[in-house]
C-alpha cells in the first residue's frame, strides 16, 4: 500500500478519494496498515462507515473485496463453494475413463472447480486489498467465531485441497450498526473507532463536496434542518446518506432555498424520513419551525 508522510497528507488522500475524515479517523486507518490488524468502525447506519473502505482503497489504488453480512450467513457464502454443476459434468464425462475413483474424486476437488467467495478471494490477491466486511452485527455468534480463526491466521482449511494461507494480508475493515452486542473476542483483535453524526462544519463539507453546482446558502440551510431534524425524538434519524439525498433531491426540483415554498419543502421528507413514525412525529408545525429556524 502506498505510504504517507504524515496524518494530514493521508486526510487529504481521503478528501480527494470523496470522504472527510476526523484525524482520530485517519490515524486508526493509518495504525490499520502498518499493525495488520482489522478496524472495527461501529455507528447508525447512514453515518458513513461503508464509504470509509471505499474511499480507503482508492486512496491506495487497491481492489476493494466486499462481504455483506445477514442472518444465517455460512462458509460456503463467504469463503468458498464448489461448482456442485461443473462436478457433476466432469463425472459424467469421466465415466468412460479408465482412470481409478481417487483419480476422478482429484480431478473434481481440484481448483479449477472452486468457487471462491469475498474471504478467500481477499487471502489470495497479490496485492494487498481492502476487505470490508459490512455490518458484522448482522452474521450470527457462530460465523463471527469463524471469522476470528480466518482474521487470526489469515488462512482458509479446505477439506479436499488442504490449507490455503494468504498471499497478501488483506486491510480489513468490519462494521456494525449495533444490531447485537460482538464478542469480547472480535474487539481484541481489532483496532475501534467510533463513528458518530457529523458536525455542522463537516456536513456542510461533505454536502458541498458531494452535491456539485448546489448553492452554498442553500446547502448550509439543508444541514442546519437536518442537525435539527436529527435533535427531534425519531425511532431513525438520519445519517449523512439521507442529508446526500435530500440535498440532490431539491436541486434536481430546482429549490433554491428551503424558506421558498415551505409546504412544497414538507412535502419532501421521505427522504429524510423512514419510519411511519417518524412521519407522523413531524406534524406541519413542527417542520414549519424547523424550516423557519434553519433559513
Amino acid at each position: 500500500m502506498r505510504a504517507f508522510a504524515d496524518t494530514e497528507e493521508f486526510i487529504g488522500t481521503l478528501e480527494q478519494a470523496g470522504y472527510i475524515a476526523e484525524r482520530g479517523l485517519a490515524v486508526a486507518l493509518l495504525l490499520m496498515a502498518q499493525l495488520k490488524r482489522p478496524l472495527l468502525v461501529e455507528g447508525d447506519a447512514g453515518v458513513g462507515k461503508t464509504e470509509i473502505a471505499k474511499a480507503l482503497a482508492t486512496a491506495h489504488s487497491c481492489e476493494l473485496i466486499r462481504l455483506q453480512c445477514y442472518e444465517g450467513l455460512d462458509v460456503n457464502a463467504a469463503v468458498y463453494e464448489w461448482n456442485y454443476q461443473r462436478q457433476l459434468l466432469a463425472i459424467k464425462m469421466r465415466e468412460t475413463q479408465a482412470s481409478s475413483l481417487a483419480e476422478k474424486e482429484r480431478h473434481v476437488f481440484s481448483e479449477e472447480y472452486l468457487l471462491q467467495r469475498p474471504l478467500l478471494q481477499a487471502i489470495r490477491r497479490s496485492q494487498s486489498p481492502v476487505l470490508l466486511i459490512d455490518e458484522i452485527d448482522r452474521a450470527d455468534e457462530q460465523f463471527e467465531a469463524y471469522l476470528l480463526e480466518v482474521l487470526s491466521d489469515y488462512q482458509v482449511s479446505i477439506p479436499e485441497l488442504g490449507t490455503i494461507c494468504a498471499v497478501s494480508i488483506p486491510h480489513v475493515v468490519l462494521t456494525s450498526n449495533g444490531t447485537r452486542e460482538l464478542s469480547d473476542a472480535l474487539r481484541r483483535r481489532c483496532l475501534y473507532h467510533y463513528l458518530d453524526y457529523p458536525s455542522y462544519e463537516k456536513e456542510l463539507r461533505i454536502v458541498l463536496r458531494r452535491a456539485p453546482g448546489i448553492d452554498e446558502r442553500l446547502a448550509g440551510q439543508i444541514v442546519t434542518f437536518v442537525q435539527k431534524l436529527r435533535a427531534q425524538e425519531l425511532q431513525k434519524r438520519p445519517g449523512t446518506a439521507e442529508t446526500l439525498d435530500w440535498a440532490a433531491a431539491l436541486m434536481r426540483l430546482g429549490v433554491r432555498s428551503l424558506d421558498a415554498t415551505p409546504d412544497f419543502i414538507a412535502d419532501t421528507l421521505a427522504c429524510l424520513l423512514k419510519t411511519r413514525e417518524d412521519l407522523a412525529a413531524m406534524p406541519p408545525t413542527v417542520t414549519a419551525r424547523l424550516l423557519a429556524q434553519s433559513v
